[in-house]
């Protein structure tokens, strides 16, 4: 083998992406997707957001406010930052805490028994059983673990901070 056929091999085994890379790239590119979608649907939203949150039964009516005021444009910004890659390791972190606590917030209500529809991307009619409890928390641990591996695989590539 030449060195030119050496560092031809090196140059393109540089660009291949091993399969832990392309799994930390779908979760990253795919929570961004899914925090920016979530915060638009709820842009201008405010009244019925607040009373999604107030469902809940947790926080009082001025808390239930204060949130549905910041929650979307909170959940843009953080799916952008996951889409430049700027700190993708804390912002999976600060992911994986606000998806544990919409998970416990779902689970507390299903027990108690609350019809409620979760706001999680906007309004969404509710039927006689309320949301599919069951179905939302999976969601939610799908893009915990998502959130929880970009933590200790960040995907850096095509980042404007690694």
């Amino acid at each position: 083998m030449t060195v030119e056929d050496h560092q031809k091999q090196q140059v393109a085994g540089a660009r291949r992406l091993s399969v832990s890379e392309i799994v930390s790239a779908l979760c990253r590119f795919g929570l961004a997707a899914v925090w920016i979608a979530a915060g638009f649907s709820k842009l201008g939203k405010t009244v019925a957001e607040s009373q999604a949150i107030a469902a809940y039964e947790i926080f009082t009516p001025e808390w239930s406010l204060f949130l549905a005021k910041i929650i979307g444009p909170v959940e843009i910004a953080g799916g952008v930052i996951l889409l430049l890659g700027i700190f993708i390791r804390q912002s999976a972190k600060v992911s994986s805490w606000v998806l544990i606590l919409f998970i416990v917030g779902i689970a507390q209500a299903w027990y108690r028994g609350l019809v409620i529809d979760c706001g999680c991307f906007g309004q969404t009619e509710i039927t006689d059983g309320g949301m599919s409890y069951a179905w939302t928390i999976l969601r939610d641990v799908a893009f915990l673990a998502m959130s929880v591996w970009l933590v200790y695989r960040p995907f850096t590539r095509f980042a404007l901070h690694p």
